[in-house]
């Protein structure tokens, strides 16, 4: 049996996250967010992404609940979630045991 058949109910809800997580640009913001809240304008300084594109991206990370937005004055600050970031973690680590079972029962089965 493949180790996703198997997969605890928390993990199968994790597929909107690490479907978010899939995206080159959308990951590229989760790991500027990492140093700290930042503005949609700092976020897009020396790039050649729109203002509207990190928009979109970020309202996908926030739907996930990965990010969430806090208005300062004029200007939006977005933050990681370090628990939701935590909680993706937590799933890989599952996977990996998973994995790690899977592949020490064929090394038995091969060495018998």
């Amino acid at each position: 049996m493949p180790p996703s058949a198997n997969a605890p109910p928390e993990l199968k809800a994790s597929a909107p996250l690490f479907a978010a997580l899939g995206d080159q640009t959308r990951l590229r913001l989760v790991a500027r967010l990492a140093d700290g809240p930042l503005s949609i304008a700092k976020l897009t300084a020396g790039s050649k992404i729109t203002r509207q594109a990190v928009t979109k991206h970020l309202r996908v990370l926030e739907r996930v609940r990965l990010v969430h937005g806090a208005r300062n004055g004029r200007e939006t600050l977005w933050q990681l979630d370090l628990r939701r970031l935590e909680e993706a973690r937590r799933y890989l680590d599952i996977i990996s045991k998973q994995w790690d079972a899977a592949l020490g029962r064929l090394r038995e089965f091969v060495e018998d």
